[in-house]
């Protein structure tokens, strides 16, 4: 599990559904959640959350420019790839910590990913989760 610490910096609402904006050193994660300031009083601007997701929910994007619907866009460099049979684990150093993505193994071998390389880490909206 990936878990990065933030602070909320904008809450908009509708019905009981919130979009969240929240800032991890400078990074920016986006994550819709079902509550409300109303029934979850941690979603407040100014306060510390933790940021969490699957590291199968990590997509990799060869480069920095891709025209995608994900709001989540972190660049980062591959530390290392550990291949299996069938997936494989990539370590990404984000500037402020580490994340791990796990892809398929073909998957890496078509994007020809290498260790250095700086790649986009892309996380859907509703694939992240939020804790005090």
């Amino acid at each position: 599990m990936n878990i990065l610490k933030g602070k909320i910096i904008a809450v908009k609402t509708n019905g009981n559904l919130s979009l969240v904006e929240i800032d991890v050193d400078n990074i920016s994660f986006k994550t819709i959640v079902v509550e409300t300031p109303d029934t979850a009083s941690y979603l407040t601007k100014g306060n510390i959350v933790k940021v969490i997701f699957k590291e199968t929910e990590v997509i990799i994007g060869k480069g920095v420019e891709h025209a995608v619907s994900m709001q989540n866009k972190i660049v980062g460099k591959i530390l290392t790839i550990e291949n299996g049979e069938l997936l494989s684990k990539l370590t990404i150093d984000i500037g402020i910590g580490n994340i791990v993505s796990i892809i398929t193994t073909n998957a890496v071998q078509e994007l020809r990913l290498q260790v250095d390389e700086k790649i986009t880490a892309m996380i859907k909206t509703n694939e992240i989760m939020l804790s005090e």
